[in-house]
């Protein structure tokens, strides 16, 4: 199978380390050439114009959905035309009252060619079959909530 990498470049601009008096901002550099200003979540003390990894962490998710909601509408034939998503992180204290990503929402809105408009049930059964087959959503296993729109 694949081995797919990030590099992640983080440099003390403190004179020490000191629980809470150093900054977690950081760069993630995808395939040698997009770089990615990346901190804590701003309840944490993260720079809110920065992105953190919770929200990679739903954007990864929403991508991957996507995709293969594509994949699958393809090869059914059905012309899609656009497709737009919200993905929330929700933060909380998961079964062994640790802090995590303890949900993600998924948002999807997909619009399609003039003239073609399958049934919700249809629509629905489609996304939750890209929910199946998406990768980073069987990595993360039940915290998955697709709210077809």
């Amino acid at each position: 199978m694949s081995d797919l990498s990030i590099e992640l470049h983080w440099q003390r601009a403190e004179p020490v380390l000191l629980a809470g008096k150093y900054s977690n901002a950081h760069r993630v550099q995808f395939n040698d050439a997009f770089d990615v200003q990346v901190d804590a979540a701003p309840d944490w003390g993260g720079d809110p114009s920065n992105t953190n990894p919770e929200q990679a962490l739903a954007s990864a998710l929403s991508s991957c959905h996507m995709m293969t909601f594509l994949a699958l509408a393809a090869k059914a034939g059905w012309p899609v035309a656009g497709y737009q998503d919200r993905a929330v992180a929700h933060l909380g204290k998961n079964a062994k009252g640790q802090m995590s990503v303890t949900r993600i929402d998924l948002h999807p809105v997909v619009r399609f060619d003039a003239g073609f408009a399958p049934e919700a049930a249809e629509l629905d059964k489609m996304q939750h079959r890209a929910h199946r087959y998406c990768f980073i959503a069987n990595t993360l296993a039940d915290s998955v909530e697709i709210n077809i729109l």
